[in-house]
């Protein structure tokens, strides 16, 4: 990931981006944090936001023209929040704080304000806490300009005189009954100022004594209020028609209008880095889904405002838009207290890494990759491709540590060995139109089941269906071992050349996410879309139910063909489908997706919390592992196959799922099963550790599942603790204790010997090195 495919990702993602209310806010008064300020009763932090946008805040709190209103998203469920009321309310209880004006070194430069209505006196107001030396010039008697129009009722005279306390406090000089162009011209001006800022309506600006046109005060540009004369700018009513008068747009021309001054007068760039400066439309997504309607507060006593305690109503009613669409439905994104924007960035810096700790690896490995994030992003980020290729970058590296997703690949291995791979065509044929592929966790989870199906797939389909038991390779994708995943898919395709390139007839979606992806040429067909067009066999499901919610799995997500067979086949079983909140394009993933379950367990036991609770009544699974994953939550789970092939398995029946020792001997006893009874040849010998008894408690045996620890694992250590002698006594308990290290882990067993076999008490295992002086 390079800075600018970095600077791509971030912008995709428009969480940071301003609400409708600010964003349209000339000033951006942050109006979110506001009313959730006044809605908590804390007016004083409630005050202090508005005074950082809003340098004459009394004033505006009460004639401010509100372009916020109108855009505010309460709209479109009733009425928007009465913002400027709220804004009013702020000032009004929060504590008297005087404003202290910092200490700011003077400088040599001096400016002149043409005009103290509210965008001269904002630009006096910010260039002076610059350090400027500002005088203001005011054809009037008094500055203010419009703000004297107002009705006293509506903008009380001691509001005014209260706000422009800070120009004295600025040492700000104004000079009022001073109309440029008659006592003192423009030209004047430029001599004994360094800039100057024109803010007065549009009728005064012929007394300036300057021609308007191309070189004149009205030619302005559309960022930076530069007109045609050197070190002139001007805004304010200046630039828009007196009809339009807006107090707030007012402030802003005086404020940014300062900004150009400054520029100018430090010799900077006055168009660098001054994008959504005023008025800008938002990206900003929020969702109203589910946003009850509620109508706007009524005030009590109009001429004084809100009372507190309406105030506090009525700021309750602010949505405090945000975004954050992915992570609402993202176990893993809320997980780490995140949105994108933060993620992407903390992926770029853990990648960028060269000496130190990569904080960022957890994060990037606990990701399902599922899909549902771009989903219901309005900018379609995918944070999972995001993981993915960290991932892939990482094992290039050499920086993706073993133990993140070495016991999934060891899993791959062997479902890619002699022990659990074949591949035949069907018994007494020499070609095959079609290809069973029941993919290695359904021949793990149910091998009886591989067995029932491709019966029925051997009498419902003609020119031969062959049968191959392996793994897609998927781990190693997920996992980023771009070598492991090539290799996998080579030996497959090799494989399924030599066997006449038949239709591929898949049990797995997973299987069928990376075959479609990675192995075009291959022609596909869900096992579920077989069923429905070739019929079901005649079984009694006995279920003892009439409605299940059906979870689709994530690598489903789009294949909306497989998802209909699936309804179609529930239907024909005579059952009601209830659909769960999110399924089908905007299906959860069961926690085992990308590995999560090998890289962050309490996260996956998290997902499978959620998705089990979104399911008032059992569920139906057609994906192996989804299903064993909510059976091991505890979720009553049906395997689609269970109806199907007619298993007698009866509502409230226990319903355990595999741990992964049983789903390692599943596969071998499938393969010999098989080879014996459907070939005639002879299955694959158990190895000499593996004929070794052990005596397992539940307990232990738990214990050995949340640890990854296989029974295979045991035997191993027993064997060569046992034939070597190498293994310690305890002396209270007679235990014995060893270790064995066939590979990248260390596994100690704490066992005695029992009359056939032996006991395991206790087993754990670490990747740590044990010094050869240790050992000794």
């Amino acid at each position: 990931m390079d800075q600018k495919e970095l600077r791509r990702l971030e912008n995709l993602c428009i969480q940071e981006w301003a609400p409708w209310c600010t964003a349209m806010c000339p000033v951006h008064v942050d109006v979110r944090a506001m009313t959730s300020a006044v809605s908590k009763g804390d007016f004083q932090a409630a005050a202090r936001i508005f005074r950082r946008s809003v340098p004459f805040a009394g004033i505006i709190s009460r004639v401010c023209d509100h372009p916020c209103e109108p855009v505010c998203k309460r709209r479109e469920v009733g009425e928007p929040i009465a913002i400027r009321g709220l804004e009013r309310s702020a000032l009004a209880y929060a504590s008297p704080e005087e404003q202290r004006m910092p200490a700011i070194p003077k400088k040599d430069r001096s400016v002149a304000i043409v005009g103290a209505g509210l965008s001269g006196l904002t630009a006096a107001f910010d260039l002076a806490r610059k350090g400027y030396q500002v005088t203001v010039f005011e054809a009037a008697d008094r500055p203010g300009g419009h703000l004297w129009n107002y009705p006293e009722d509506e903008l009380p005279r001691s509001v005014i005189a209260a706000d422009f306390e800070a120009l004295e406090k600025l040492s700000i000089e104004v000079l009022v009954s001073t109309q440029i162009g008659v006592r003192v011209s423009l030209p004047d001006l430029q001599q004994e100022h360094h800039a100057v800022f024109v803010a007065t309506g549009r009728a005064s600006r012929p007394n300036l004594g300057v021609e308007i046109g191309a070189a004149g005060v009205g030619d302005v540009a559309g960022v930076t209020f530069e007109t045609g004369l050197y070190g002139v700018f001007t805004g304010g009513s200046a630039v828009y028609a007196l009809e339009h008068h807006s107090p707030i747009t007012s402030i802003s021309h005086g404020r940014r209008a300062a900004i150009s001054i400054d520029r100018f007068l430090q010799k900077v760039s006055l168009t660098a880095s001054r994008e959504n400066e005023g008025a800008y439309d938002t990206r900003l997504f929020t969702s109203i889904e589910g946003v009850v309607p509620l109508p706007r507060t009524l005030m009590s006593d109009p001429a004084r405002g809100y009372s507190l305690n309406e105030a506090c109503v009525e700021a309750a009613r602010c949505l405090q838009c945000e975004c954050m669409e992915c992570v609402k439905i993202c176990e893993y994104l809320d997980q780490f207290k995140g949105y994108p924007k933060k993620y992407v960035r903390q992926i770029y810096n853990n990648l960028s890494i060269v000496m130190g700790q990569r904080h960022g690896n957890k994060f990037i490995n606990s990701c399902s990759l599922c899909g549902l994030c771009k989903e219901v992003c309005p900018e379609s980020l995918h944070m999972g491709e995001v993981c993915k290729a960290a991932r892939y970058t990482m094992v290039g590296q050499g920086k993706m540590p073993p133990s993140a997703h070495e016991f999934a690949l060891r899993d791959m291995s062997f479902s890619n060995s002699g022990k659990a791979a074949l591949a035949r065509h069907q018994p007494g044929m020499a070609s095959s139109a079609y290809l069973f592929f029941p993919g290695c966790q359904l021949s793990g989870s149910s091998p009886e089941q591989v067995k029932k199906t491709y019966e029925y797939l051997r009498v419902r389909l003609q020119g031969g269906v062959g049968l191959m038991l392996r793994c897609c390779g998927a781990p190693a994708d997920w996992a980023g071992r771009s070598e492991d995943f090539t290799h996998v898919l080579d030996d497959f395709r090799t494989q399924w050349l030599n066997m006449g390139s038949p239709h591929l007839i898949l049990a797995c979606s997973s299987c069928y996410a990376v075959f479609k992806a990675h192995f075009p040429e291959a022609r596909l067909v869900s096992l579920w879309e077989i069923f429905d067009r070739k019929g079901l066999p005649q079984t009694d499901t006995a279920l003892g139910q009439t409605v299940l919610a059906i979870h689709d799995p994530c690598t489903s997500r789009h294949e909306t063909g497989i998802q209909q067979s699936v309804r179609n086949i529930v239907r024909v079983l005579g059952l009601e489908i209830a659909e769960l909140p999110l399924s089908r394009d905007k299906t959860e993933c069961c926690g085992f997706g990308g590995l999560m379950y090998f890289a962050n367990r309490g996260l996956a036991d998290k997902v499978v919390d959620r998705r089990i609770g979104e399911a008032t009544t059992d569920l139906l699974a057609y994906c192996a592992v989804c299903c064993d994953h909510f059976r091991s939550g505890g979720k009553p789970t049906w395997h689609l196959l269970d109806l199907i092939l007619g298993e007698s398995i009866t509502r409230g029946a226990p319903m355990n799922a595999p741990d992964y020792s049983q789903r390692r001997e599943n596969r071998v006893r499938l393969k010999n099963s098989l080879l014996g009874e459907l070939w005639s040849e002879t299955g694959v010998e158990q190895e000499a550790h593996q004929r070794i008894a052990l005596h397992i408690s539940d307990k232990v045996r738990d214990l050995m599942a949340q640890r990854m620890i296989l029974v295979e694992d045991v035997q191993q250590v027993i064997q060569w603790a046992e034939s070597t002698g190498t293994k310690l006594v305890q002396k209270q308990t007679g235990h014995f204790l060893a270790h064995y290290k066939p590979g990248t882990v260390t596994y100690w067993v704490e066992y005695s010997a029992a009359e056939v076999g032996f006991t395991i008490h206790n087993t754990y295992s670490h990747r740590m090195e044990l010094l050869e002086e240790l050992k000794q």
